[in-house]
């Protein structure tokens, strides 16, 4: 089977080194699990991979023979494909035309295409696959991320006369999946590998890389940490070779809530999908929000925020709150979303911007706003939530997932906060950043803050939460202790069927 290897790979931008050293192995009929921290150096090993870099020193072989990847055409017949989480497809086209569109289409010629042949031939590469729920003649834009994504892989398989795949390198494959489409594409990706092919998984996710893997590479600070095989290692040993650090528990300390009247009082709320939901959060309290996607549960938070039009009481400190998210951020909530590209940050501007938008009245005189003020608050909160960048002025869209996230929980402290809003806090971000996150919450819980928290990592919720709220169906079902609770156990209670 081929077997690519590379060693001693180096590679140098300006006077930061990102890969010093780094080594990684590819065999076919393998899942290698590629993992590190922001910044380990995942990414430009998977660019030098792609073409996209070349190294500045290392060796890269292909069955024992010297190669050179100077181009993404170089490495495409080298038989290597990429698949990232932003996908490249045309929604408006089938997935049939879709899965074509790097080869030639069946033809009679004149520019008549075969359109029968176009199908048959994507229903064979998805059947190589073994999927068969998707159509081909499906539009793309219709289908979940999930099928858009095993759509893509399928693609490869599709006949042609030019090099055959034979590695596939997925970077954070399931970061915008539900559950039913990651074990859709854990199935493909077994297919895969019984077929002979090798798969580079590059994942923050620690049970997908313990469930999927053969054999685990660890980066750190640019540098080979260690290849072990999936008998060998367990999840403190990858976060110790990930960091440097032995957790002896990734969650820090709780602290426990303070007694008096709830910071957060919500009565009769409803927003959409969401009907009769009432609950409170006391002063350094963590209330978790669970259920299945399509329960409500991030809508919730958009509610609270007055992102999306609701009825029903929002009480914050015993004050009817307003319905703007103007009005919910001078209250005292503070919100960071679960999309922060799309909905948390302003990518193209400097940090700063993003944390200080929402507090710009506390940061102006006389409608000027002040430049210094700011610069003292952001330098404050970055120190507090540990924030990597340098400087405030480098643009959000440069920085690291964990560390952008980092920016969405500075803004949230500014205010400060009465009680904190998270959706998905620490999705796609490393086990270090997390870390880091976790121990921001638990130190605001200790200074009296609330906080209400959505998550789909269960055992993030138990390891975090004092109680945990379930939502089916735009209603909440059951409010229960967070401790002593098994993720087993808080999964059955999300599929558990609503009592009429």
């Amino acid at each position: 089977m081929p077997h690519l290897t590379l060693h001693g790979v180096v590679k140098t931008y300006g006077q930061t080194r990102a890969l010093d050293g780094a080594a990684l192995e590819l065999r076919g009929g393998e899942i290698h699990a590629l993992m590190g921290e922001n910044g380990a150096g995942k990414s430009t090993l998977i660019r030098i991979l792609a073409g996209l870099e070349v190294p500045d020193a290392g060796q890269i072989t292909l069955n024992g023979a010297p190669v050179t990847l100077t181009s993404p055409a170089t490495a495409e017949g080298l038989g290597l494909r990429f698949l990232h989480q932003e996908l490249q497809i045309v929604p408006a086209l089938s997935v049939a035309e879709n899965m074509h569109l790097a080869h030639p289409y069946p033809s009679y010629g004149l520019g008549l295409v075969r359109w029968g042949a176009l199908r048959a031939s994507a229903k064979a590469a998805l059947q190589r696959l073994g999927i068969s729920h998707i159509n081909p003649t499906s539009t793309m834009g219709d289908l979940g991320p999930g099928d858009q994504m095993l759509t893509r892989i399928a693609a490869t398989l599709v006949d042609t006369k030019g090099p055959r795949p034979w590695a596939y390198v997925l970077d954070e494959p399931t970061a915008a999946l539900t559950g039913a489409e990651a074990e859709r594409l854990f199935a493909a990706l077994h297919t895969l590998r019984a077929a002979g092919h090798a798969i580079l998984y590059v994942s923050h996710r620690m049970d997908e890389v313990l469930r999927l893997s053969d054999r685990v590479t660890v980066l750190r600070d640019g540098r080979h940490v260690s290849t072990k095989g999936r008998d060998q290692v367990n999840r403190d040993q990858i976060i110790q070779d990930m960091t440097g650090r032995d957790f002896a528990t990734l969650y820090p300390p709780a602290s426990a809530p303070k007694d008096g009247a709830p910071l957060l009082q919500v009565r009769g709320l409803q927003a959409g999908i969401l009907r009769d939901i009432a609950f409170s959060v006391n002063a350094g309290e963590v209330l978790g929000l669970a259920g299945l996607s399509g329960s409500g549960r991030n809508h919730l938070l958009r509610a609270l925020m007055g992102a999306v039009p609701r009825q029903g009481q929002v009480l914050v400190k015993g004050v009817q709150l307003g319905h703007s998210p103007a009005e919910a951020w001078s209250a005292g909530l503070a919100y960071v979303p679960r999309e922060r590209r799309a909905e948390g940050l302003m990518l193209l501007h400097p940090l700063a911007d993003t944390v200080a938008l929402p507090h710009m009245p506390a940061l102006s005189t006389a409608g000027f706003v002040r430049r210094s003020w700011i610069a003292r608050l952001v330098a404050r909160l970055a120190k507090s939530v540990r924030l990597k960048a340098q400087s405030q002025a480098q643009v959000a869209a440069e920085l690291s997932g964990g560390n952008q996230q980092k920016v969405l929980f500075a803004r949230a402290l500014a205010g400060p906060p009465v009680v904190l809003l998270l959706d998905e806090p620490t999705r796609g971000v490393d086990v270090g950043a997390k870390f880091d996150i976790y121990a921001t919450i638990r130190g605001l819980t200790a200074q009296g803050v609330g906080v209400v928290m959505v998550s789909s990592d269960l055992p993030e919720l138990i390891g975090l939460c004092d109680r945990i709220g379930i939502l089916q169906a735009g209603r909440l079902t059951q409010m229960l202790p967070a401790a002593g609770l098994t993720e087993g156990a808080l999964l059955a209670l999300c599929y558990e069927k609503e009592v009429a």
